[in-house]
C-alpha cells in the first residue's frame, strides 16, 4: 500500500491535466474529421480553440502547486513552466483563428492540419517544464516534426516544399548537435538524466571543465537554432517567405517561448557553476541577433522577410534578461514575451488578411491601405509600432522592463546596444505604417487601387477578425494596464524553487571567490 501510494505521489499526474486536455481535444478533432468527413467539419476549429483555452483554465488552478514535480522527476509543474506552457496555448488558439481561412483557400485539409498543430503544442508544452534529458529530448523532437510537417503542409505550393526540406536539414543538424551535449552530461554525471543530479554529479568531478564547457557550448547552439539567435538563424528569412503564414505565426511566438522556457531551466538548473560562460555566450547572441536582425530587416521588400527578421531582433531583445540571470530579469522576459504573443500575431493576422485579399505580401503595395480597410491599416499599425516600442503600446514598457532588468545588473553596454537597435526596428516599422496612413491618392499601388470589397461574411473570415481586433485590444490595453501581468511574471519567478535555488548557489559561489581572493593571515606561533 506504501508503494502504491509512494509511487502515485512521484508520478503526480494531474499536472499534466493541461497536456491531457489537448492530446484529448486532438483524438476528438481526428475521430469527429473521420465521421462527419471534410465538407462538414467547419466547427473542429472552435473545438480545438476550445480546448486550448480550458487548458490554460487548468493551468490557473495548478498556479503555485504544494508538488511541482511529477512523471518520477522527468517534468515540473512550477509555476515558472504555467506560465509558459500558457503562453504557448493560447499562441496556439489564436493562430487557429487566423488559419481557418487560410488553409481552407490554399485546398489542403484543416482538421489534419489543426491535429498538426496541437501535436506541436504538446511538444512545446512538455518543453517548457522538462526536468529530464530524455523528456527533453523527446519534447523537442515532437515539436521539430510537427513543425516540419506543418511548413510543408501546402504541398502544391514550391517554396513550402523547399522551406521545409531546408528546415528538415537544418532543423536535424541542431537535434544531432542538441542530442551530443546531451551524452556528455550524461556521461560526465555518471549516468544521470534528470537537471538536479546532473548538475550535483558535473559538481564532484575533477578536471572535467572542458568537457562541461563543450557540452554548455553544444546545448546552447540547439537552443539559439529554435529561437532564431544570430549566428544559428539562417533557416529563418526563407522558411517564414516560404511557410503557411499561420504557421510562421506559431513558430514566432509558440517555439520561441519553449525554447526560452528550456533554456532558463537547462542553464540555471545543470550549470549554475558555469554561469559567467553562459552568460557571455548569451551576450553575444543578443548582440548579433539585435543588430543583425534589425539591420538586414532595414532593406526587405516582403512583409514577411521583414517579420522574420524582426523576430530575430525581438530575440536579441529577450535574451537581454537572459544575460542579466536575476529575478527582475527572468521576469522581464515573461512578461514581454505576453505581450509579444499579441502584438505579433496580431501582425501576422494583418498579413494574412492582406494576401488574402491581394496575392501579394510586398511593402510597397500596402500603399494607400487605409482608404480602402481602415480596420486592418489600424490593426496592424497598431501591432507594429507595438514591436517596435513605441508608447503607450504593450512593447514599449515590456522593452522597458528589459532594459531596467539588464541595466540593474549592470549590462549598461548591452542595454545602449538594444537602445540603439530599438531605435533602427522603429524606422522600418513606421516604414510600412506610413505606406498605409500617409500615402496620397493618386500615389495608391495598384493592388490597394483594385482592393476587393471588404467583406466578413465569407466562410472562415469571422475568425479572422476577431484574432485582429483581440490582438489590437490587448496590444492597446496591455501597456497602460500591465500592472496585473508585472505580477504574474514577477510571482512565476518567485514561486520557482529551482530559480531561487540557483539565486542561493550563486551567493555561495561569490562568497567562496571573495574568500580566495582575500590574504591570508599568517599564523602567530609562540
Amino acid at each position: 500500500m506504501d508503494f502504491a501510494s509512494n509511487f502515485s505521489d512521484q508520478l503526480n499526474v494531474g499536472l499534466i491535466l493541461p497536456e491531457g486536455i489537448i492530446i484529448a481535444t486532438l483524438l476528438i478533432v481526428l475521430i469527429a474529421d473521420l465521421i462527419v468527413g471534410r465538407n462538414r467539419s467547419r466547427g473542429l476549429p472552435y473545438i480545438a480553440i476550445g480546448g486550448l483555452l480550458l487548458s490554460v483554465v487548468a493551468l490557473y488552478f495548478q498556479w503555485n502547486p504544494e508538488n511541482p514535480i511529477a512523471l518520477l522527476g522527468s517534468f515540473s509543474g512550477d509555476d515558472l513552466s504555467i506560465v509558459f506552457r500558457s503562453i504557448i496555448a493560447l499562441s496556439t488558439a489564436v493562430t487557429i483563428l487566423m488559419s481557418i481561412r487560410y488553409v481552407e483557400q490554399s485546398g489542403s485539409a484543416l482538421s489534419e492540419f489543426i491535429a498538426i498543430m496541437l501535436t506541436a503544442t504538446v511538444g512545446a508544452m512538455f518543453l517548457s517544464g522538462a526536468n529530464e534529458l530524455v523528456m527533453i529530448f523527446l519534447s523537442l523532437e515532437t515539436l521539430s516534426i510537427s513543425s516540419y510537417l506543418m511548413t510543408g503542409y501546402t504541398k502544391r505550393d514550391s517554396r513550402s516544399n523547399e522551406a521545409a526540406l531546408k528546415y528538415l536539414l537544418i532543423g536535424a543538424a541542431s537535434s544531432a548537435i542538441f542530442l551530443y551535449g546531451s551524452s556528455l552530461l550524461y556521461g560526465l554525471s555518471g549516468g544521470e538524466t534528470r537537471l538536479p543530479e546532473i548538475a550535483s554529479g558535473i559538481a564532484q568531478i575533477e578536471g572535467g571543465e572542458l568537457a562541461s564547457a563543450i557540452a554548455l557550448v553544444f546545448m546552447i547552439a540547439g537552443i539559439a537554432f529554435k529561437i532564431s539567435a544570430v549566428p544559428f538563424h539562417q533557416w529563418t528569412p526563407d522558411v517564414y517567405e516560404g511557410s503557411p503564414t499561420p504557421v510562421v505565426a506559431f513558430l514566432s511566438v509558440g517555439s520561441k517561448a519553449a525554447g526560452f522556457a528550456l533554456a532558463i531551466r537547462l542553464l540555471v538548473v545543470t550549470f549554475p557553476f558555469e554561469e559567467p560562460q553562459w552568460r557571455l555566450i548569451f551576450t553575444a547572441l543578443a548582440i548579433l541577433s539585435m543588430i543583425l536582425g534589425n539591420a538586414v530587416a532595414l532593406a526587405q521588400t516582403s512583409m514577411k522577410r521583414l517579420l522574420a527578421y524582426s523576430s530575430i531582433g525581438q530575440a536579441g531583445f529577450v535574451m537581454i534578461g537572459m544575460v542579466a540571470a536575476t529575478e527582475a530579469g527572468y521576469a522581464s522576459m515573461i512578461f514581454y514575451l505576453l505581450v509579444y504573443l499579441f502584438m505579433n500575431l496580431g501582425a501576422f493576422t494583418g498579413l494574412i488578411l492582406f494576401s488574402l485579399r491581394t496575392g501579394t505580401d510586398q511593402i510597397t503595395e500596402y500603399a494607400g491601405l487605409y482608404q480602402k480597410d481602415p480596420l486592418l491599416t489600424l490593426g496592424l499599425s497598431i501591432c507594429l509600432l507595438s514591436l517596435g516600442g513605441i508608447p503607450p503600446l504593450a512593447g514599449f514598457f515590456g522593452k522597458i522592463y528589459l532594459f531596467w532588468a539588464g541595466w540593474q545588473a549592470g549590462l549598461s553596454g548591452l542595454v545602449i546596444i538594444g537602445l540603439i537597435a530599438s531605435v533602427i526596428s522603429i524606422y522600418y516599422y513606421i516604414r510600412v505604417v506610413k505606406m498605409m496612413v500617409v500615402k496620397e491618392p493618386h500615389e495608391m499601388s495598384d493592388t490597394v487601387r483594385n482592393y476587393p470589397a471588404v467583406n466578413w461574411k465569407l466562410p472562415g473570415m469571422r475568425p479572422l477578425q476577431v484574432g485582429l481586433v483581440l490582438s489590437l485590444v490587448v496590444t492597446s490595453l496591455a501597456g497602460i494596464l500591465s500592472n496585473p501581468l508585472f505580477t504574474i511574471a514577477n510571482s512565476s519567478i518567485a514561486n520557482t524553487p529551482v530559480l531561487q535555488k540557483a539565486s542561493l548557489i550563486e551567493e555561495e559561489v561569490q562568497d567562496k571567490q571573495v574568500s580566495l581572493a582575500e590574504p591570508k593571515t599568517p599564523a602567530i606561533v609562540d
